[in-house]
């Protein structure tokens, strides 16, 4: 099944966080752990406002950490985002 969003949205696929910290200390699962604001782009819709955005599948994205609308389609979890839920373009 695919996703096609509709006017100004947006599908992305949330990173996966790491498990260890920077200096290297492994979380547990128990450890609650926050979201991370950054995901890749899976589709976009045809509206106005998000083609001028400039998006292109496969861009990586900075968007608010409790954004858009949480999905599941086939076990896996998407977001679906407004234009102006995307705050940045990662390069």
């Amino acid at each position: 099944m695919k996703l096609k969003p509709l006017g100004n949205r947006v599908v992305v696929e949330p990173l996966t966080e790491e498990e260890t910290t920077k200096s290297g200390i492994i979380l547990p699962e128990t450890v609650d752990k926050e979201k991370k604001a950054e995901g890749k782009v899976i589709a976009i819709g045809d509206g106005e406002k998000i083609t001028k955005l400039g998006l292109k599948v496969g861009d990586r994205v900075l968007f608010g950490k409790y954004a858009g609308e949480e999905v599941t389609v086939e076990e896996v979890d998407y977001k679906i985002l407004s234009d102006e839920d995307v705050l940045a373009v990662v390069s």
